[in-house]
């Protein structure tokens, strides 16, 4: 039903069944992994009204198990790609995998997949710097960016009358610069990958 892969790996397709609705994936040498992608095979689908809640959990110093919610699958999201690297050392939080006492190695993580209700899901919050960096938080990046360059060289513009002839200066006319920043929105908003070809 589920898989997961590690860059550089091979896919693991056939994780360990703990209980009737939990699933674990062992990942030897994990503190050099940094991103997970976990996703439904397509085989199976969940059933109507369900999904899965992905945690990641990793052995603290003293050999205990920290459990960390990393997001969710669905049959509507069946596959997702979580950072990992940087959850090595915070607070683990509220799990279902409590009682099942599952062997820690100190190099081994697991990754665990707890089949849940949507409504359960939906109310779920998932430590927050697992999620991968989106197109959307690229474009508002990009689009901040473009306000602020805009609005650092409109600080500088002067008229005609103000201008100092100086023969070792270049100066662009501001209208130039907001033909460029109003051609760059537009084309940013159609394609956030332009910029790539």
């Amino acid at each position: 039903m589920f898989g997961c892969l590690v860059a550089g790996r091979l896919v693991q397709a056939a994780p360990q069944q703990v209980a009737e609705d939990k699933f674990v994936f062992d990942l030897p040498d994990y503190e050099n992994i940094n991103h997970v992608v976990v996703f439904m095979l397509g085989t199976v689908p969940f059933p109507e009204g369900m999904g899965g809640s992905v945690y990641f959990c990793y052995p603290d110093q003293s050999g205990m198990a920290v459990w960390q919610l990393l997001g969710f699958v669905t049959n509507e999201k069946p596959s997702a790609i979580f950072k990992i690297s940087g959850l090595k050392s915070g607070k683990g939080s509220q799990h279902p995998f409590g009682a099942m006492n599952l062997p820690q190695t100190p190099t081994v993580a697991q990754i665990g997949i707890s089949v849940e209700l949507l409504e359960n899901l939906a109310q779920q919050t998932p430590v927050a710097n697992a999620a991968v960096s989106s197109v959307d938080s690229f474009t508002e990046f990009t689009q901040k960016m473009l306000d602020n360059f805009y609005n650092f060289a409109s600080s500088f513009a002067v008229t005609q009358a103000q201008m100092t002839p100086n023969p070792s200066e270049a100066f662009i006319p501001a209208n130039v610069v907001l033909k460029w920043y109003e051609n760059f929105q537009r084309r940013l908003t159609q394609n956030p990958f332009f910029w790539k070809t």
